[in-house]
């Protein structure tokens, strides 16, 4: 009774998962949020956990398809990263510049947000998140 539950806990209303009724938008969101930042195709797959070549061409030609939930906190995680810059430097240049500019702050050591972020851990998804949350105060 317990698994049964709790797969009615996880679908939508009209009895999709929940994670798949997400999964379009986070990759429309996440494929505009790489051209944006101009992400070679390597550096997108290790910010989505490294998927397969062939699945990742598929969500990229159909920005659709079955997503985990790694995957999908991977891409909210990455959208707060985005939001948190928008908020901090009005100049878009600017916000995207820091992404990849070389940071003093003991969390990255000397190398930019992005190096840091594409270590392939999740983790690191959430540290430059929360360090950027604690910058807007």
């Amino acid at each position: 009774m317990g698994a049964r539950n709790s797969r009615i806990a996880e679908a939508a209303p009209n009895g999709v998962p929940a994670d798949a009724t997400l999964a379009a938008p986070a990759l429309r969101s996440f494929f505009r949020l790489a051209d944006h930042w101009d992400l070679r195709v390597a550096e997108q797959r290790k910010l989505l956990g490294d998927p397969p070549e062939s699945t990742f061409y598929k969500w990229k030609r159909e920005q659709a398809g079955g997503l985990g939930r790694d995957t999908l906190e991977r891409i909210s995680y990455l959208l707060g990263i985005w939001k948190a810059l928008q908020i901090l430097f009005p100049d878009p240049a600017q916000a995207d510049a820091w992404l990849r500019k070389p940071n003093a702050a003991p969390l990255f050591g000397g190398h930019s947000a992005l190096e840091r972020m594409l270590s392939g851990n999740v983790a690191d998804l959430f540290v430059v998140r929360q360090y950027l949350d604690a910058q807007r105060g």
